[in-house]
């Protein structure tokens, strides 16, 4: 494992954005960040009172009309320059976001081209939010419905991938009409912060957009139960999204929510063995398995499971842990000390239970929230890690005897976000497409989140959509029209 040295002075301190201005929050108060890697304080962030709340809110309010009716096509213009911003300060952003979050250099910096990506795709979208002629019954009527933004919004982003998530609810909602308070995550303050930069460089009007960070209950309390505000977005838990979708029903604001998963993956003895275990050993550890559609329940035919186990194993101990900032490290650290233990405690957990440990487990010495890629076979349907997810660098893979057992386990937990299909039959994958109780499944390979399909989830993972084709409606409200002739 390596463990650079990280250069602090490097890393900025990031401010509030308000009404189209970086400045501290109220009280002056500041929160430290730390980077995961090395354990060090390498920067801070300013952290908003409830008076610059109201100022972030009211800028939000008082900018949407304006907003609302520039056309479609100066608003594709302001994204597509804030496309190329992001691309043009690519390095610099990704070498934050290594900081700040961990995960190696290359995988920020196609971060940073993802978030480019998805302004991109919103930008041609603008120009596509359709209405629609309805024939009426009287030849003297007319018919129509028109899509009008929603209104001001409050966006939840996480600190998995800080810039992508947080990219993609402001592309949406600017795209779409919106203006924007987000709220994004105190750990990696430096990634939104530099989305936020593009976009307002690139054009944006004062006030439009708002980024805010401080303590979480207190800044969504606030934002929610605020009149201005039309739409709530977040990602996050499955737990928290609950509680926010709660206190939003009863202001009756919309919602999207993406929340957890505990991704099931369904290896038939008919696929390539060998080449689906490669796939997945190296997959399963991107971001140190820090993903909500990270595949986690490894579900696999026992008459292959002993060839596929020591396959995957072999795939996950290539796996290079370090700092990050290492061209050479596939997979950095957790992203906080809460994290790690976790990982750890649910580890225990299902050896106790009597789960076998097929690699790692233990965590290395020095600096750092670093956990080893890790896998489980045999774990127990009552141990922590088949119920709960994971969030970690902790692959479980147990056997199953036929394709209604794998489809039971699959679909016996309450989250319904991403699933993984592995088999060269038509006649299974058509089935498992059918039967998985998902709102994603990808066939014989890993192909979620571009930009232009929905990244969305059903049951306890979430509703809405925040990208693909569908992605601006949830930002809109239909207005029915009808006109009667002369």
């Amino acid at each position: 494992m390596t463990n650079m040295t990280s250069n602090a002075q490097s890393y900025p301190d990031t401010e509030l954005f308000i009404d189209g201005s970086w400045r501290a929050g109220a009280g002056g108060r500041r929160g430290e960040v730390v980077n995961p890697a090395t354990e060090e304080v390498i920067g801070g962030f300013a952290m908003a009172e409830e008076s610059d709340l109201k100022e972030a809110t009211e800028a939000t309010a008082r900018s949407f009309p304006g907003w609302r009716d520039t056309s479609p096509v100066e608003r594709a213009a302001v994204l597509r320059r804030a496309a190329g911003l992001l691309r043009e300060r690519a390095d610099e952003i990704a070498a934050n976001m290594t900081a700040e979050q961990g995960k190696p250099l290359g995988n920020a910096r196609g971060e940073v081209m993802g978030a480019a990506d998805m302004l991109e795709w919103t930008a041609e979208e603008a120009r596509r939010t359709y209405g629609m002629v309805i024939p009426a019954r009287s030849p003297d009527v007319v018919q129509a419905v028109h899509y009008e933004p929603i209104g001001p919004v409050a966006a939840f982003a996480p600190w998995n991938f800080p810039l992508n998530i947080a990219g993609r609810k402001i592309a949406c909602a600017l795209a779409a009409g919106c203006s924007v308070v987000m709220k994004a995550a105190e750990d990696t303050p430096a990634s939104p912060a530099a989305f936020v930069r593009a976009v307002a460089d690139a054009g944006l009007p004062a006030g439009v957009l708002n980024l805010v960070f401080g303590e979480p209950a207190a800044i969504s309390d606030y934002l929610i139960a605020h009149p201005a505000i039309r739409k709530i977005s977040f990602t996050g838990s499955s737990q928290v999204g609950k509680l926010l979708a709660e206190k939003a029903g009863r202001e009756m604001k919309s919602i999207t929510m993406e929340l957890g998963g505990h991704a099931p993956v369904l290896v038939f003895a008919d696929c390539d063995v060998a080449a689906t275990a490669r796939i997945l050993g190296n997959s399963k550890y991107k971001n140190s398995g820090q993903g909500c559609g990270s595949p986690s329940r490894i579900l696999v035919e026992e008459s292959v499971f002993d060839t596929f186990v020591a396959a995957f194993v072999e795939a996950a101990g290539k796996v290079r842990v370090g700092n990050g900032a290492d061209p050479d490290v596939d997979m950095g650290p957790l992203i906080s000390a809460r994290r790690h233990d976790t990982i750890a405690a649910l580890v225990e957990d299902a050896v106790a239970k009597g789960a076998k440990l097929a690699l790692g487990g233990k965590t290395p010495e020095g600096k750092g929230f670093f956990f080893p890629p890790t896998v489980l076979t045999h774990v127990p349907a009552e141990a922590r890690l088949m119920n709960e997810e994971p969030f970690g660098p902790v692959a479980q893979i147990v056997p199953f005897k036929s394709y209604d057992e794998a489809i039971k386990e699959a679909n016996r937990l309450p989250y319904g976000l991403a699933s993984y299909v592995y088999s060269q039959s038509v006649r299974t994958t058509a089935a498992a497409v059918r039967d998985l109780e998902a709102g994603m499944v990808s066939v014989n390979h890993q192909g979620l989140a571009p930009p232009e399909v929905p990244f969305a989830g059903i049951k306890d993972s979430g509703m809405g959509a925040e990208s693909g084709p569908m992605a601006l409606m949830g930002f809109m409200v239909p207005k029915f029209v009808t006109q009667a002739r002369g």
